[in-house]
This record gives structure tokens, C-alpha cells and sequence, in this order.
């Protein structure tokens, strides 16, 4: 199990991309959160297997309806007691 914090730039606000977000991570078992950011990039911090965040990955990234030109990624402490995914 792995937590990452992951700030997406590129058209990503104002297209469901946090609702996609949760939706994928709650089919992958995944917990952690996502938020709009006031520069127009989106943050999420996602926990779960290396498999299963790669996978929310991929169905973002395979998604038609928005386009994300950059994902800045970095490891961050788990939190062992979070049960959800939520869109903050």
C-alpha cells in the first residue's frame, strides 16, 4: 500500500474531472481525496496498491472529456484508518 500526491495541470477544472476521480478510485478500492486548486490545476492524493493507482490513472488519462498535459507526482505518508475516497 502506497499514498501519493499528485497535482494535475492541463484542462482539468470545470470538465468532472474530480467526479471521474472518485468514481475510478472507488472502483479500484483506493482511498484519499481531490480538489480544484485556484491556479486551475487539480490535486488528489490517492492511496492504495501500485496496480489500483495505476489503474485510476489510466482511466483519467483515457478519458474524452478532459486532457492533462502535465501530473506532478510524489509519495506522501499513508493514513491508515481512511475508508473513502472524497471530492473536497
Amino acid at each position: 500500500m502506497v499514498r501519493r500526491r499528485m497535482v494535475f495541470t492541463g484542462w482539468v477544472q470545470g470538465v468532472g474531472f474530480r467526479y471521474r476521480a472518485k468514481y475510478a478510485a472507488e472502483r479500484y478500492g483506493c482511498t484519499g481525496w481531490v480538489r480544484n486548486e485556484w491556479d486551475g490545476s487539480v490535486t488528489m492524493e490517492l492511496q492504495g496498491g501500485e496496480r489500483e493507482i495505476e489503474s485510476v490513472l489510466k482511466e483519467l488519462r483515457g478519458s474524452r472529456f478532459l486532457w492533462i498535459e502535465n501530473t506532478q507526482a510524489s509519495a506522501v505518508p499513508q493514513i491508515p484508518d481512511e475508508r473513502d475516497f472524497k471530492v473536497l
